[in-house]
């Protein structure tokens, strides 16, 4: 592991995460601060993190920025204190400001390795997070084997549980790995109504059970996880984190969460890029834009500025369009970049 940012007693000497677009290796990111007494827990054995990582998708999401400080002060503040208390993270803000962004830069800065992504719709349970049961194929599986006409796999052993079990990615965080993961669950305000209240009780704890296995016979159960081609144990039918896992829950503000939840979780309210991160960002994803930046980003911040609804991604499919060779800026040209700049809360 590697010293902590900042020297005892500088400036931001406290923060572990800085914004800054940096790539540790998995498990050898910044030293994290120890967590609360209230916010320890005591899974075991203790697992190392996988030796995943999800580069090619925090590049699509981050570009090959390096020394960009992509947060302002305040925001890196909230961040670094939901890592400090073990809390998670509530983000808002306008769409495409960077809010599910906001968890790959996390991971890849501390070298906490491939993100745990839960999407949320309205049909989501707590259950198909934590893990998925596949009764039927197991059932299906057994009547083959007892009638021979599967091939028997290690021996002469009926289909095992384990292998009809997935955890989810809410139920793979909360493995007791030796370093959190980073988990995103993402748009929790599509959610059905009960689901902020049945998390609560997960989050607090940092644990579940698996009732198919608590009725099982085997004290020991392997299954698979949401990390691709991966398993592990679970003993007894419980599971339990040890470090807990840093979440990211972002929303759109289509609904208002309950109060249990908004107060377990750090409420962070991101807001649209300066200017100067704007232009660090472009140069970022698109080499060789400075040219044509200015008058576009002239454009984009004055939409803005007259109450508009628009979102980062928007200006780089912009800048690409006007960098793409043979681009006629024309009247043609102009409509198309107008039509990439509109305002989203039109809804066309």
């Amino acid at each position: 592991m590697t010293e902590q940012y900042g020297a005892a007693g500088a400036p931001h000497a406290w923060r572990v995460f800085r914004a800054v677009g940096h790539r540790a290796p998995v498990g050898q990111g910044p030293a994290l601060p120890e967590p609360p007494r209230w916010r320890r827990f005591t899974g075991g054995p203790a697992q190392p993190l996988p030796d995943l990582d999800d580069a090619r998708a925090a590049e699509r999401r981050l570009g090959e920025a390096q020394d960009l400080v992509q947060l302002r002060d305040e925001e890196i503040d909230i961040v670094n204190a939901a890592i400090l208390l073990r809390r998670p993270l509530l983000v808002t803000g306008p769409p495409g400001v960077g809010k599910s962004t906001l968890a790959y830069l996390i991971a890849q800065e501390l070298g906490l390795g491939r993100i745990l992504q839960w999407g949320i719709v309205s049909r989501t349970t707590l259950s198909g997070g934590l893990y998925s049961y596949d009764a039927i194929g197991r059932a299906q599986a057994i009547a083959a084997w007892r009638a021979g006409s599967d091939p028997v796999r290690d021996g002469e052993r009926a289909p095992r549980m384990g292998d009809f079990l997935t955890l989810g990615p809410l139920g793979t965080a909360l493995l007791p790995y030796e370093q959190p993961r980073v988990l995103l669950i993402d748009e929790l305000d599509k959610c059905d109504v009960d689901l902020p209240h049945d998390l609560l009780h997960v989050m607090e704890n940092g644990a579940y059970d698996i009732p198919e296995l608590m009725r099982s016979a085997e004290e020991e159960v392997s299954v698979f996880t949401d990390d691709p081609g991966l398993r592990t144990t679970v003993r007894r039918g419980r599971v339990e984190c040890r470090a807990f896992p840093i979440v990211v829950i972002t929303s759109n503000g289509e609904r208002e969460f309950p109060l249990p939840l908004r107060r377990r979780c750090l409420p962070l309210e991101l807001r649209l890029p300066s200017r100067e991160q704007l232009v660090a960002i472009v140069a970022s994803h698109l080499a060789g834009s400075e040219e044509v930046l200015g008058p576009l980003l002239d454009q984009f911040e004055r939409q803005v500025q007259d109450g508009g609804t628009h979102s980062v991604d928007q200006l780089l499919n912009a800048v690409q369009l006007v960098t793409s060779r043979g681009f006629q800026h024309d009247s043609h040209g102009r409509k198309l970049v107008e039509l990439l700049l509109r305002d989203l809360a039109k809804g066309r």
